[in-house]
């Protein structure tokens, strides 16, 4: 037997929960084991990186790595870490108020073809956007915006899954009894969406703005093909130029290494930051 009845519930068996934390346990070691290896790896030099055990400490030398990925090239990393979050915070902010617009509106607007315009937002929002990473760097080369801040802000504007989103949260927090109301006391349809509709998805707000950062800060063929300045980079663009370096040039591992641990603290900081805002909207939405 798997389970065992216990006053009235069910307690599984010794086998099971052996068995449950066993994988639980696999699981953590899976996920946190390249968090380990960047940790022990930040705190060795070049000569060490190689000759000894890579998941374990030989020396410290986080303050000599720490000091030359701040000096390297007048501290263009340091750069590439503000662009990085430059862009997630805008990216991240638009695509949050344009979804939960357009996600509003399909949720309480009756039009020709609402059915149809929804059907598409939802195969979009399956493409992969690597597909159309190229297509785009086509038609912002047509209009001369490559290179800028707004051949990478522009696209990360439209998020078909943030719409869908939207439309979940609007038809589910939003009650149409509550705009009727809003509306015979002389509300327009912005007024109503500003003051009413945009504090009630606000847990759905969050949940794209959450998203959309982490795939931004994440993303790395929209900025490799739209950005050919150094100055302009991402941090995860910036790192790779830099493994492209170490083919013709010095070996900068160590660098990069480090560079990628510094790169995850400002996204662990905002996950831990946004999880309270976050948990405590979901709650009260349960409590309505």
């Amino acid at each position: 037997m798997s389970a065992v009845a216990s006053g009235g519930g069910v307690r599984p068996s010794r086998r099971a929960v052996v068995l449950t934390t066993g994988l639980l346990v696999v699981f953590v070691l899976y996920s946190l084991a390249p968090t380990w290896f960047l940790i022990v790896s930040a705190t060795k030099d070049q000569t060490d990186l190689y000759s000894t055990f890579g998941l374990w400490f030989s020396g410290n030398h986080l303050g000599d790595n720490l000091h030359d990925i701040a000096t390297y090239h007048d501290g263009v990393f340091l750069r590439w870490l503000g662009n990085s979050v430059l862009y997630s915070t805008l990216g991240a902010a638009g695509s949050t108020l344009v979804s939960l617009a357009a996600g509003y509106g399909l949720s309480k607007f009756e039009f020709p073809g609402r059915g149809a315009l929804f059907a598409v937002i939802v195969g979009a929002s399956l493409l992969p956007s690597t597909l159309l990473a190229f297509p785009l760097y086509l038609v912002f080369s047509e209009i001369g915006l490559t290179n800028t801040i707004w051949s990478v802000l522009i696209p990360y504007f439209i998020n078909p899954f943030g719409v869908y989103l939207g439309k979940v949260y609007a038809d589910s927090s939003v009650p149409t009894e509550l705009m009727e109301a809003a509306r015979i006391d002389g509300a327009s349809d912005l007024r109503i969406f500003a003051s009413i509709a945009l504090p009630l998805m606000r847990t759905g707000g969050i949940t794209i703005f959450m998203l959309e950062f982490i795939n931004i800060w994440n993303n790395f063929f929209l900025p490799l093909f739209m950005l050919n300045g150094e100055r302009t980079f991402p941090v995860t663009l910036g790192l790779y130029s830099w493994l492209q370096q170490a083919q013709t040039a010095r070996d900068m591992n160590t660098l990069v290494l480090t560079g990628s641990l510094l790169s995850i603290v400002p996204l662990a900081i905002f996950m831990f930051t946004l999880q309270k805002y976050w948990r405590s909207g979901i709650l009260m939405g349960s409590l309505k």
